[in-house]
């Protein structure tokens, strides 16, 4: 009789099992090559649900996989501690930030050790712990010292509900990513880091094996143009400014412009603008400050804007173009001003259009009488109203325009990129402080790295508006300068928490190090990690950001390597209801009753069946219910046995049983090692009825079907863990198989010497049969020839042709 399959007592046993065995610990001692797996850590949000299961499961799969392929696998886990959700708790229960995190932490790792992962917690690390943010304050002293790190007044995306800055990352469609709330300008000063000198070798992707659309998110977001700097003389009365810059790609039609917009937020629209202008302009500034990006770049809506009553000139054709001020050109975009060419820009068009503003043709499309343009042309032509130029392709009189401005000293060729620096500045409590004083006397004077960390005052007030309380925790504020001793303030932002994400790579490489960051022959060993799993969501935040980190500690000496993720694979989305999961949307689905009900096994193998890892799936009960059938298949399968006098031994029987596990071998090695997971699955469920209907036949002596039971284990343990552990031990063999060697196949008995040819007439299938793969077009027409069923359809008609696909098909065309 066997025994019923309890997953709940078997996963318990064993992950007590493995954990009081160190099963899972890695050192760097071994002689096997490493291989550092790596799931992006979870935010400490209080909850795994099946979202946060379908990133790290089939990820631990993975790592499992080439743990038994012979790697030295390190595959650690932590927690992402710091930002708002912990804070807001704070303002909404009255409960500090750290205690709220910490009881998340307590709930979240024992949920993660219920995934039944191979998991090295001894490496453990949790952002908002001193022992880890005093070194990534540390990181800030490098990035300062070595002139990284500024402070500097700008424009700021501010969020009215969270009360804080949001780096342009972190707004999506003029919207807080965080709360939705949307997202205005204000003037701070900030801390920055400066990403812009890594532009150019951001839009490199050497020597790593990354998904093309995240190397397309990444270049779009730098957003590298060529093309031309040029200056309009101004001629405004008492200003020091002689002369605005304007970045265009399209020199060829600088003689088009009619007008120049500064952006609302240019320091530059208060300073020329007129008396007269100066109420009108104001009110149209503030009232653009209130709007968020995504109103202001909308094609849909009016265009607005004012003129501020200054001109600049022309310095190709000397003409004199009035300024204006209008919402549709931003100011973190190029240099904050644009010419405006309405003939050959659209938004330009609108613009001139709305306002009568000359519309100015310059480069005329082939076929073009001379006529007015009913919107704008964009594309190459004739250059035409442009002096010396006319007549030329515009092509040609964009390398010739380029070069004259550059012979007149009117400006130079140059590139742009869309990246602006990292704006890391935030102002709130629950982050890293930025170590960094402000003294009357000697100015910003870092903190010394003897004195980190600098810590978060436990007695901060937390105030309903959402403020920082830490600018008004004067045990915080007030210190003294480490330069001359007097009575000095610390700075109260603390760092953005992608600050934190930037480096916990490293640190899982030497947790405990307390002499730096890491350990430096560790890091040396393990880094870079070699396989990288995450949601490509995060391709132009933590992605990039922590790219750049990592060839920043390189220029400072600190790493020897340039890339931090060798290999970078990303899930996609479990949704229910067509919907994606979400605490905000109220559709998540609780992994812990699955586990409680069907085991971690069952939820592990149905979040893999679902579909391709990276598409992702619909989560469906009946899907699972699919999968525990199947385990409880193999288990039955395992456990119930036969007696040897039983069979009746074949040797063809036994050498097909040997092939269709070699077949099996290689399909799932395959699909293990490229992250298909859904096909490696079903090839199981294949092998395990295949076996069922083996058992039935009896044809197999128990020396070969063990041996098979065995394969089916070993193939299984990355998917189910506990169940294969369980059966291994119950067969007799030795602990743990986990251990043990993944199986390896013979392609010489993985080659098909048999495939299966289909018959038509006319076009119809009638009949299929097994041929040798190297027939020959005569062999397989006698045959198809042969064939009852397919003489019924051909008998007294005449064969007009033949139609042959070699080993494939045999298509009989005739008529009556």
């Amino acid at each position: 009789m066997v025994p019923k399959y309890n997953p709940h007592e078997i996963e318990k046993r064993w992950q007590a099992r493995w954990e009081a065995d160190h099963l899972y610990q890695v050192t760097e001692s071994s002689q096997r090559p490493k291989w550092y797996a790596l799931t992006m850590f979870p935010y400490t949000s209080g909850d795994l649900h099946i979202g946060h299961w379908y990133a790290m499961a089939p990820s631990d799969v993975h790592a499992r996989f080439k743990r038994m392929k012979g790697h030295n696998v390190m595959h650690p886990i932590g927690f992402d501690a710091f930002g708002l959700p912990a804070e807001n708790a704070a303002i909404k229960h009255g409960i500090h930030p750290y205690t709220w995190t910490m009881q998340n932490v307590e709930k979240m790792r024992a949920q993660l050790k219920t995934i039944g992962a191979v998991y090295d917690w001894s490496r453990e690390v949790i952002t908002c712990n001193p022992d880890y943010y005093r070194w990534t304050q540390w990181f800030f002293l490098k990035f300062y010292q070595g002139g990284l790190a500024y402070r500097s007044k700008a424009p700021a995306n501010w969020c009215p509900q969270c009360q804080t800055v949001l780096a342009n990352e972190q707004v999506v469609s003029g919207f807080c990513e965080r709360c939705t709330t949307p997202v205005i300008r204000r003037d701070l000063e900030q801390w920055f880091f400066r990403i812009t000198r890594y532009a150019d070798e951001l839009l490199e992707f050497k020597d790593i094996d990354w998904p093309e659309r995240v190397k397309i998110m990444q270049t779009n977001w730098i957003g590298k143009s060529t093309g031309v700097e040029i200056s309009f003389e101004l001629s405004a009365e008492g200003v020091e400014d002689k002369e605005i810059r304007v970045f265009t790609t399209r020199p060829d039609t600088i003689f088009g412009v009619t007008f120049v917009v500064l952006a609302p937020e240019h320091p530059l629209v208060e300073k020329l603008t007129t008396p007269e202008y100066t109420e009108q302009v104001r009110r149209y500034v503030e009232r653009a400050r209130g709007q968020t990006e995504v109103e202001r770049l909308s094609t849909e809506r009016e265009k607005t804007g004012v003129f501020i009553g200054a001109y600049a000139t022309n310095k190709l054709n000397g003409e004199r173009v009035p300024i204006w001020t209008a919402d549709y050109v931003l100011y973190s975009y190029g240099t904050g001003i644009v010419m405006g060419v309405p003939a050959h820009d659209q938004r330009d068009f609108e613009f001139a259009r709305d306002f009568s503003l000359p519309i100015k043709i310059v480069v005329a499309p082939p076929g073009w009488s001379g006529g007015e343009f009913a919107e704008a042309y964009t594309g190459s032509g004739t250059m035409v109203n442009s002096g010396r130029f006319d007549g030329m392709p515009s092509e040609q009189g964009m390398e010739a325009i380029s070069d004259y401005i550059e012979e007149k000293a009117f400006g130079k060729r140059t590139v742009s990129y869309r990246l602006r620096d990292w704006l890391i500045s935030r102002q709130r409590y629950w982050g890293a402080p930025i170590p960094i004083i402000y003294c009357p006397k000697c100015g910003t004077v870092p903190v010394p790295a003897s004195d980190l960390p600098v810590l978060l005052p436990e007695d901060a007030e937390f105030r309903p508006t959402g403020e920082s309380p830490l600018r008004y925790c004067e045990s915080f504020v007030n210190t003294k300068c480490p330069v001359c001793s007097e009575p000095a303030s610390r700075e109260t932002d603390t760092m953005d928490t992608f600050m934190c994400s930037n480096w916990y790579f490293l640190r899982y490489t030497s947790p405990g190090y307390d002499r730096g960051p890491f350990d430096p022959g560790k890091l040396a060993y393990w880094m870079p990690v070699d396989q990288y799993t995450g949601g490509a969501e995060h391709a132009t935040m933590h992605l990039l950001y922590a790219r750049f980190f990592t060839k920043a500690v390189r220029d400072l000496g600190l790493v020897q390597f340039d890339e931090p993720f060798t290999r970078l694979y990303n899930q996609g989305t479990i949704v229910l209801e067509r919907q994606k999961m979400s605490k905000s949307r109220g559709n998540v689905v609780n992994a812990d009753d699955y586990v409680l009900k069907l085991g971690a096994d069952t939820v592990r193998g149905y979040l893999m069946f679902i579909g391709p890892w990276d598409q992702g799936g619909g989560w469906d009960d009946r899907g699972i219910n699919g999968i525990w059938r199947w385990l409880n298949r193999v288990w039955t399968l395992v456990l119930d046995g036969w007696e040897e006098q039983e069979t009746r031994p074949d040797t063809s029987a036994v050498e097909e049983l040997r092939r269709q596990t070699h077949k099996t071998v290689k399909r799932v090695s395959e699909d293990m090692e490229k992250f298909r997971f859904n096909t490696m699955l079903a090839g199981l469920m294949e092998f395990t009825n295949y076996l069922g209907k083996v058992k039935e036949d009896r044809l197999v002596g128990p020396e070969a079907w063990n041996r098979a039971l065995d394969t089916l284990l070993l193939l299984l343990a990355p998917t189910a863990p506990h169940l294969a552990e369980e059966l291994w031990e119950l067969r007799g063999n030795p602990y743990s198989i986990h251990n043990q060697s993944f199986p390896e196949w013979d392609e010489a008995l993985v080659a098909e010497d048999q495939v299966t040819l289909v018959i038509q007439v006319n076009g119809k299938l009638r009949d299929r049969m097994v041929v040798p793969v190297n027939i020959s077009e005569a062999e397989a027409l006698n045959l198809a020839l042969s064939r009852e069923r397919v003489k019924a359809y051909i008998d007294g008609k005449e064969i007009k042709n033949v139609i042959y696909v070699p080993a494939r098909l045999v298509n009989l065309v005739v008529r009556n």
